[in-house]
């Protein structure tokens, strides 16, 4: 058997090759350091991807509203300028008063007024199901047009210390719609 001798060189050993505990523990800090910013953007991310989801929300509920107002045209093409209906936080106003009441009883057939104060009533009771205290606005300036507004609160996620626990603004999706 042959025996490998290790021999002096200006007088040292040899260095041996590899990694210095000091080597390894930057690494495993600089990973670290990756893995948190990599962890903060995720939940970024997914934080956006909730406000992504009530928006696509709203724009659905404006939606269904919309394609009730055009199947009830006989009510909503003739409504006074200057319409309005609001429901905030499931209190309803109005400047049609029928609008307002949501305990109809239709012995025969019911009239387009009646119709509409029905589907705004389903249509308000799903929109407070569906969004954080949603607030939602119907004004119709004239005749030939009306437009939806509706808003709701979202939380954000903290970027830092500062905006911790921050309500954003109150998002807002506006349609407008000819019955």
């Amino acid at each position: 058997m042959k025996q490998t001798r290790h021999c002096k060189q200006n007088g040292k050993l040899p260095r041996a090759a590899g990694f210095t505990l000091v080597e390894v523990l930057v690494a495993l800090i600089i990973i670290a350091v990756g893995m948190l910013g990599l962890a903060k953007i995720q939940a970024l991310a997914y934080a956006s991807t909730g406000i992504a989801g009530s928006q696509s929300i709203a724009a659905l509920q404006a939606s269904s509203l919309a394609s009730a107002m055009r199947a009830n045209r006989s009510y909503w093409s003739t409504v006074a300028n200057n319409f309005s209906f609001t429901n905030t936080a499931g209190t309803l106003a109005s400047s049609d008063a029928t609008l307002t009441n949501t305990t109809y009883t239709c012995t025969s057939a019911c009239t387009p007024a009646q119709v509409a104060a029905h589907d705004l009533t389903i249509w308000t009771a799903s929109l407070t199901a569906v969004l954080p205290k949603p607030t939602a606005t119907i004004s119709c300036l004239t005749p030939a047009g009306c437009s939806i507004q509706i808003d709701w609160v979202e939380n954000n996620v903290s970027v830092n210390s500062q905006t911790q626990g921050n309500a954003l603004q109150r998002p807002t999706y506006t349609v407008f719609v000819v019955p």
